[in-house]
Parts: structure tokens; sequence; C-alpha cells
């Protein structure tokens, strides 16, 4: 899974900019800005990284159903799992 971080505590922040977000092309490990939030795209990441973060109480987790897409959410951080195989660009 590859994980894109978007730093923000603000969900409505996150909801207006998500869309920008994912059509951002990134490079491994770059940084930018979108709309003044900081976005990066952190690598790959293995599945159990999604699985042991589920398990804590302090996380939120939603689903993109029809992008296989998972979004973690704890502290001032939005954490986007993309599947490797699936291309973000539309």
């Amino acid at each position: 899974m590859k994980c894109i971080s978007v730093y923000t505590n603000d969900f409505e922040v996150f909801s207006d900019i998500y869309e920008k977000v994912l059509n951002t092309p990134l490079a491994e490990n770059e940084e930018k800005q979108v709309e003044g939030v900081t976005v990066m795209e952190s690598g790959d990441v293995p599945d159990n990284y999604i699985d042991r973060m589920k398990t804590k109480p302090e996380v939120v987790v939603m689903k993109v159903r029809d992008k296989d897409i998972t979004i973690l959410q704890h502290r001032n951080l939005f954490e986007i799992f993309i599947p490797v195989n699936e291309s973000v660009v539309h």
C-alpha cells in the first residue's frame, strides 16, 4: 500500500482538499503544499501497519470502498492508503 500523509487535524480541511491530494503527483518522500496544507508521499507500508493502527482507540478509520482506499486519522495527521496497483490519476 502506498501512503500519502496529510498534515492537518481539521476534517473539513482534509475533506476539501482530498481529491486534489489524490491528483497531485508526488515522488516517494516528496513533500508539497496543497491549499496551505503539507502533504507527503510516505512510500509503501506493510498491510499489518494498517491492521495495527485500526486497533488503537485514538485512530479513526475511514474506507473509500469504490476505490479500495483506507484513510486513518490520528492526532494532526490523515494517512491515505492506496493499493499499489491503483492509479490515483482520474
